[in-house]
């Protein structure tokens, strides 16, 4: 049992016998996540583990077997296999695993983001009620990208969160939400959106072993001004300077539903040979992170590594073989909170960060009713593993 695990005071009582339902799109997540949390409380010792509150807290296997089957006009229904009656419920999923497919009437149809959500509220349906309290984890929050509005047009996220809520989800946990202000939507109900800043220092440091990490040689670089706050905070506990570009757009035209983009500019201090961090919360095409390591290039940085939480790669990878051919990017590093398509996984410049350990602590911990306040903020994690670095320490 690691020494982090150790250090973790467990001891009050579950809020219920722990089950995890991990919808298709996310049984990869779901499977890694529950392996952990069957070592764990294996292994932990509590004088408790005979009492009736800790009923059922050792099992082989915390997922509970769900499924959701379609008639063959595309419908479908959600069913759940084993009793939910008293459980404390999460249910995982990922509404941007494009790679499932039902049949529609005939046709090979795949799963959208809409699908995967209407699947995830028929299986809080088939709950019925009957669950002590459900969290939903939503790695990629759905509809997060429509979370303003700017004409007259819906609020497709909030309308999904407070549906949720109505439907009895106590808690939603959510990974580097778009705008975490969409949490407004529903004020008197749980809301977290976690960062994976821990897990993209921890991969790059695992693969790259040459960095200096201080404000002469390496730079963090937001994208666009959006990404402002998760930029500025991994400088903050890296040591580093930071910079930012921000879009220029031709207002005059609308080119596929938005105003064009003339140029990024650069707003930060010179990079001459400095290694850049490029962190963003999404690649979807990844021309924009693309054209800014290009810019970044021009100004003569040295080493550039692209940090996102979601890969969606929406175009494709030529773009990016491209680019790391010509040395405009040396590492792109995702998360595994989204589907991975097996071609990413074999590019050698992809770095993937595993947050199934981050997630099972989460469950873990909220399980017990404890704060995960320091789960939240990995700051001490960070300077540990930039110390164990800069003293020649690689995990």
């Amino acid at each position: 049992m690691s020494r982090r695990e150790e250090m973790r005071n467990l001891e009050t009582i579950p809020v219920g016998s722990l089950g995890i339902i991990s919808l298709e799109g996310c049984r990869d997540l779901g499977e890694k996540v529950n392996r952990y949390l069957v070592d764990w409380r294996t292994e932990r010792e509590s004088t408790h583990h005979d009492s009736l509150a800790f009923a059922g807290y050792k099992r082989d296997s915390y997922l509970l077997q769900t499924k959701v089957p379609r008639f063959g006009s595309g419908e479908a229904k959600g069913v759940i296999l084993e009793s939910v009656r008293g459980t404390d419920l999460y249910l995982l999923v990922d509404v941007a695993n494009y790679s499932l497919t039902y049949s529609l009437c005939g046709h090979e149809n795949h799963m959208s983001p809409d699908d995967h959500y209407q699947d995830l509220k028929r299986i809080i349906a088939a709950v019925g009620g009957k669950a002590r309290r459900i969290t939903v984890i939503m790695p990629f929050l759905y509809e997060s990208r429509q979370h303003k509005r700017s004409t007259r047009e819906s609020l497709d996220c909030a309308i999904a969160l407070q549906e949720l809520v109505r439907m009895g989800v106590d808690n939603i946990i959510t990974f580097d939400a778009h705008d975490p202000r969409v949490q407004n939507a529903i004020p008197l109900n749980g809301f977290e959106t976690v960062q994976p800043t821990y897990q993209f220092i921890k991969g790059l440091l695992r693969h790259e072993k040459e960095l200096t990490i201080d404000s002469n040689h390496m730079k963090v670089i937001s994208p666009d001004e959006g990404g402002m706050r998760r930029a500025i905070y991994m400088a903050n506990v890296l040591g580093l300077d930071m910079g930012m570009f921000y879009k220029r757009r031709d207002y005059t035209r609308i080119v596929d539903g938005r105003n064009p983009i003339v140029a990024h500019e650069f707003l930060g201090s010179d990079v001459t040979g400095q290694d850049v961090i490029v962190i963003d919360d999404m690649i979807s095409s990844g021309e924009s992170v693309i054209e800014v390591a290009r810019e970044l290039k021009k100004r003569k940085a040295n080493r550039i590594f692209i940090c996102a939480t979601f890969g969606l790669f929406t175009n494709g990878l030529a773009e990016f073989d491209k680019a790391y051919e010509e040395g405009i990017i040396n590492r792109v590093l995702t998360t595994n909170l989204i589907y991975q398509a097996p071609e990413l996984l074999e590019r050698e410049y992809y770095i993937a960060c595993d947050m199934s350990k981050y997630i099972a602590y989460i469950i873990d911990t909220l399980n017990h009713d404890a704060s995960i306040s320091d789960l939240l903020n990995p700051n001490e994690r960070i300077q540990t593993l930039v110390n164990k670095y800069k003293s020649g320490i690689t995990e």
